[in-house]
C-alpha cells in the first residue's frame, strides 16, 4: 500500500521547464554560443550541472560551470514571479494527497534555490511537504536512483511503498530503478516516450489517487 507519493517539480508541479530553457540559453547567448531549445531535451531531469554541461559539449564551449549556474539562477529568478505558474489540477493533488494520510515529497534534480523559488511562487512552500529532496543532496542524479532513495529513507518508507509522479524519461528511470511504481504526466514528453511508467496521463490534473496504488479507474 502506498505510503509516499514523491513528486518532480519542473514540468510535473509547475510549467518551468521552458523558463528554465530560456534562460540556460540566454546565459549561452551572452557567451557568443546560440543554443536551440531541443539541444537541452536529453539533459531533461538530469540537474542543471549535467542540463547546462550536456550542451556545452555538444558546442565544445569551455565554461565555468558554476559561474554559468549562477548567472543562469539569476536570470532565471528574474522570470519567476511573472512567468511562473503551478500546473492545473497540481496543487489540489498535493493537497488530495495530504488530506487522504499520505506523506509528500519533493524529489528535483534542481539546486535549492531553484526548488524553493518555484514552490514559493506556487503557494507550495517546503514547510508544506513532509520531505524536500534537492539535487544537492546527492551525488549521482537521475536516471540514477539516488534522490527518490533519498526521499524514502528520509521519511522511513519502504521503497515498494513509494510511488513517484515524473514527466522526464530520466526520472521514470530513476523511480523504477528505485523499485517505486511511477506515475507518468505527458506535460514534458509524449505519453510514447513515458511507456516505461506504470500509468501514463497526459496531464497532473488527469492523475486519480487510485493509480498511485495501482487501482485502475
Amino acid at each position: 500500500m502506498i505510503q509516499l507519493v514523491i513528486f518532480d517539480m519542473d514540468g510535473v508541479l509547475t510549467d518551468s521547464e521552458q523558463l528554465i530553457n530560456a534562460a540556460v540559453i540566454a546565459m549561452f547567448r551572452e557567451l557568443g554560443t546560440i543554443a536551440q531549445p531541443d539541444d537541452f531535451l536529453p539533459f531533461v531531469g538530469t540537474g542543471e550541472d549535467r542540463y547546462i554541461g550536456g550542451v556545452a559539449e555538444k558546442y565544445q564551449l569551455s565554461l565555468n560551470l558554476a559561474e554559468a549556474k549562477r548567472r543562469t539562477y539569476e536570470i532565471y529568478l528574474q522570470l519567476v514571479p511573472e512567468k511562473l505558474t503551478a500546473f492545473p489540477g497540481a496543487v489540489e493533488l498535493v493537497k488530495c494527497c495530504r488530506k487522504a494520510g499520505l506523506l509528500i515529497a519533493v524529489a528535483s534534480s534542481a539546486d535549492a534555490v531553484k526548488v524553493n523559488a518555484n514552490l514559493k511562487q506556487i503557494g507550495l512552500p517546503p514547510e508544506t511537504w513532509h520531505a524536500v529532496i534537492s539535487g544537492e543532496d546527492v551525488v549521482r542524479k537521475k536516471p540514477a536512483p539516488d534522490i527518490f532513495l533519498t526521499a524514502a529513507k528520509r521519511l522511513g518508507i519502504a521503497p515498494q511503498d513509494c510511488a513517484v509522479i515524473e514527466d522526464a524519461v530520466n526520472g521514470i528511470e530513476a523511480a523504477k530503478a528505485a523499485g517505486m511504481r511511477c506515475i507518468g504526466v505527458a506535460q514534458t514528453f509524449p505519453a510514447a516516450k513515458l511507456a516505461r511508467a506504470d500509468v501514463v496521463r497526459l496531464r497532473i490534473q488527469d492523475v486519480l489517487l487510485s493509480d498511485l496504488n495501482g487501482k485502475q479507474a
